[in-house]
């Protein structure tokens, strides 16, 4: 077995958002969506893995309330900075779509996975559909940046790391946000 090379930390990385405000970023944004989410109905939280399993562990462990969670992988970048086609590699079954989703990512750069995982999700018939994101990258590529239904933060148009954003595969379990 082929052992793989370890990945050293980029020189060139810069802090561009501390752990303290990530924090309190997803203390407000779970306030709103708290509010924001139908209280009549199940809430069903759909990961979109990879990214999106950082900030929905944050999430969660901060809307208190009953919350299913099941999740999606379907990835435009298989470990590339640009997007390619959408290789669906899981999709939940419908039945364990209950209620209302809340569809979670860690960033909306240009959109186009999100809004993919969104369509196939309403295609399926799910109740309803929230899209949250930790991040909200600042740029006037893609797909309009109202597209997202509730973001924590906006992050400069620069290749961002940490919180679930991964450089090159790694260093996704980062509590703060680094660029390159």
């Amino acid at each position: 077995m082929a052992s793989e090379t370890a990945v050293s930390w980029p020189e060139e990385a810069e802090l561009v958002v501390t752990a303290e405000r990530v924090s309190a970023a997803l203390d407000q944004q779970a306030r709103r969506l708290e509010t924001a989410l139908p209280s009549d109905q199940t809430v069903t939280v759909v990961v979109l893995m990879n990214g999106g399993m950082y900030p929905a562990v944050e999430l969660t462990r901060r809307i208190r309330r009953p919350l299913r969670i099941e999740y999606v992988h379907a990835t435009r970048y298989r470990g590339k900075k640009t997007g390619g086609d959408i290789d669906w590699v899981h999709v939940p079954d419908r039945e364990r779509l209950r209620g209302h989703i809340l569809l979670v990512d860690d960033i909306f750069d240009e959109g186009y996975t999100m809004d993919a995982v969104r369509k196939r999700l309403l295609a399926d018939g799910v109740a309803g559909l929230t899209t949250a994101v930790l991040a909200l990258k600042q740029h006037d590529r893609g797909l309009a940046r109202d597209r997202v239904d509730d973001f924590a933060l906006e992050v400069p148009d620069r290749y961002v790391f940490g919180c679930g954003m991964d450089l090159h595969g790694y260093w996704r379990q980062l509590d703060e946000i680094w660029a390159v």
